[in-house]
């Protein structure tokens, strides 16, 4: 599934409507934040998963 030129820019639109320009950067650092604190997550999980394997 692809997303055209036209979607996206219907939905970058949207965002600009109801956030305002002003706010986006404040987004979009949140989510830079959230998606590096998931991958932190998920890396230690997987670290305590090999943990627990090699105990075994």
């Amino acid at each position: 599934m692809k997303i055209s030129t036209t979607e996206l820019l219907i939905v970058l639109a949207v965002v600009v409507v109801i956030f305002g320009p002003t706010q986006i950067p404040k987004l979009a650092k949140m989510m830079g934040k959230s998606i590096k604190n998931l991958r932190a997550g998920m890396t230690e999980d997987d670290e305590e998963k090999r943990e627990q394997k090699t105990k075994e």
